[in-house]
């Protein structure tokens, strides 16, 4: 019999029949709710459900028919049979050989793994490998939650099915600790620990053996059936995003079956959207430039603006697409990278043709200036001028691609400039010098200058989705007033 009396432990002899070890642990006042059923189910359930050898916790009763019994009415009867309860898999699914699975075999291994998931993962990757080291596991893609962050901590390490950590950042590269599934391995010892994990050379293998993994099945699935792929990108793209910033050897691979989705849901490599562009959007300079909206909709003026233009306008709505963006302009220098909204569409691709030139002469648009500089929010907006189309906005607002994607990426983490995030929003009040009701301006009286600034100042902010609140509603009224 073993006791413990704070750090000590008395072990003594008892009388047993049968052969075996009995293990009393004594339980203090504060902890009485390891003496519960469900307490002591969740520990077995966490650090046992795979052990190599049966445990047993209580019994289970099943009603099974008796042989040649019927009741009256001509069913068969039952009796309750009390089996022993075995609470852990002895040969879970990742030690079979992948051939020996099936598709349902692995979907139904996710579901022991994760009891309280209703959703299905997107495919899986078995790992086994027993040379340089010994390694096995089933690592799945799920669908990802809005938070990714709260994905992590699903990856279970084991050693020989001995349950060691669900942390497994060192172990696992770190743009895939966001997978779920199983990693086992004797070659990682129980005591883990970080210091260990950092300096292991077998540790630092078997990371690069699954980085290699995951992308030879990534460009494995994309030859295979392109089609699928497709449709299951959206869903996974945030894992090789992240891959593609932070890990180098996977960005290389990755360039093989990375995917750009353009506005009207397109998918394109690297290299295709590079040729499906190049004609059109490369500038005055040689730059290749590639347009692209975070929000279609908030941003489907900006959108129309480039398309009539005759260009492509890629959809960059993801968690991680601000670093994305950054990580491809630094890989090619010959690039660059503009949300729709941050400059007017002929600055964003400069061409070889003159400006236009402008039905405005230096004074009247100097009176034009303070004219709108009396009537905008100036900390928040900054008058420019720009000879555009008749055809064009009268009032376009833009916002500077650099200052608003380190903001951006601040927010997120990870940014150089950390702390932009907090700082205001700054935008540029682009006004078209050409378009008659900026020109109908200079000969307008004070008063009826100022509706005008007033009414295409809101209209330009509606665009944007910034008009709100109080100026929401002087705006509608206002409106209201110019039909009537």
């Amino acid at each position: 019999m073993g006791m413990r009396r704070q750090s000590e432990y008395s072990l003594g002899e008892i009388d047993k029949q049968d052969r075996g070890t009995e293990v009393v642990l004594y339980i203090d006042k504060e902890n009485t709710d390891f003496l519960e059923e469900y307490k002591v189910r969740e520990l077995l359930n966490k650090y046992c459900k795979f052990l190599p050898v049966p445990i047993q916790f209580g019994t289970k009763k099943t009603e099974e028919p008796v042989e040649g019994e019927t009741d009256k009415d001509g069913k068969p009867k039952t009796k309750t049979v009390e089996t022993p309860w075995i609470i852990n898999n002895v040969s879970p699914l990742w030690k079979k050989v992948p051939t020996e699975a099936t598709e349902e075999d692995y979907k139904e291994f996710y579901h022991e793994l994760y009891p309280m998931s209703f959703d299905e993962p997107l495919f899986h990757i078995h790992l086994n490998v027993d040379y340089p080291f010994n390694l096995t596991g089933i690592l799945y893609f799920p669908k990802v939650k809005q938070n990714y962050e709260l994905q992590r901590n699903k990856i279970q390490l084991y050693c020989n099915q001995v349950f060691v950590t669900d942390s497994v950042e060192g172990i696992v590269p770190d743009f895939l600790t966001l997978l779920h599934g199983v990693i086992d391995s004797p070659d990682i010892p129980l005591n883990v620990s970080r210091s260990f994990l950092q300096s292991d050379h077998n540790v630092k293998k078997i990371s690069g053996y699954i980085t290699k993994k995951v992308s030879d099945k990534l460009e494995e699935l994309f030859k295979k059936d392109r089609e699928a792929f497709e449709k299951k990108w959206d869903d996974i793209k945030i894992f090789i995003q992240y891959g593609y910033v932070s890990d180098m050897k996977f960005a290389e691979k990755a360039e093989k079956f990375m995917l750009l989705k353009n506005t009207e849901g397109k998918y394109f490599t690297l290299e295709e959207y590079k040729k499906h562009i190049e004609t059109a959007q490369t500038d005055k300079d040689k730059k290749l430039i590639y347009l692209y909206t975070t929000q279609a909709e908030e941003q489907f003026s900006y959108i129309e603006a480039a398309r009539e233009r005759g260009y492509d306008v890629l959809l960059m709505d993801g968690v991680l697409d601000s670093h994305f963006v950054n990580t491809l302009e630094q890989k090619s220098t010959d690039s660059q990278f503009a949300r729709v909204d941050s400059n007017t569409i002929d600055k964003l691709i400069a061409k070889e043709e003159s400006e236009q030139p402008s039905k405005l002469d230096d004074t009247q648009k100097e009176a034009v200036k303070l004219a709108f500089e009396r009537n905008i929010d100036k900390k928040q907006f900054e008058v420019s001028f720009e000879n555009l189309s008749e055809s064009d906005q009268a009032v376009v607002i833009t916002q500077n691609e650099f200052m608003r994607r380190m903001k951006d990426m601040s927010k997120l983490g990870g940014s150089p400039m950390m702390g932009m995030g907090e700082l205001p929003d700054s935008y540029s009040l682009v006004v078209n010098t050409n378009h008659p009701l900026v020109a109908k301006m200079v000969d307008e009286s004070d008063e009826n200058r100022d509706k005008t600034i007033q009414q295409l100042y809101d209209l330009a902010r509606l665009s944007k989705n910034l008009l709100k609140g109080k100026e929401m509603s002087a705006f509608i009224k206002r409106s209201m007033d110019i039909i009537q």
